[in-house]
């Protein structure tokens, strides 16, 4: 803080001496001494305090800073299942008018031949506990 040399505070030690004393002198180091230990307290508090403002500050930037990010992705995220909720729709658009402009088949649907193959398994199992067609047992 102060700039002091040996030989300056040498010399106001000497005039302090003179000036006030041996007698005197010890008392008013020990003044001295305490006025500069509470002046140092207050500086290192201020500067805590001052440095604690500042990492507040700086957290609370970099916690703004995250959110807009989050946002950001949140938003981004939002369009994308946007964009495919419209193209799942319009795939189902697609399907649906393409089922209504085929020409309706005379044989059996797709639905009934599963039906009748399904049928069609379950009586050619062999007698004994029944089995899925995954090959597990029912019960």
């Amino acid at each position: 803080m102060f700039d002091f040399s040996f030989g300056e505070m040498l010399v106001v030690a000497v005039v302090a001496l003179v000036v006030l004393g041996p007698e005197r002198l010890p008392k008013a180091a020990r003044f001295a001494g305490l006025w500069v230990r509470k002046a140092r307290a207050q500086w290192y508090s201020v500067k805590s305090e001052l440095e604690q403002e500042l990492a507040s500050e700086e957290l609370k930037r970099s916690l703004q800073d995250s959110r807009r990010a989050l946002d950001e992705a949140e938003a981004e995220f939002r369009d994308i299942a946007s964009e495919a909720a419209r193209a799942r729709q319009a795939a189902e658009a697609e399907a649906v008018a393409a089922a209504g402009a085929e020409p309706a088949t005379a044989g059996p649907s797709d639905d009934a031949q599963a039906d009748a193959d399904a049928l069609a398994f379950e009586a050619a199992a062999p007698a004994g506990p029944a089995t899925t067609p995954r090959g597990g047992q029912d019960g």
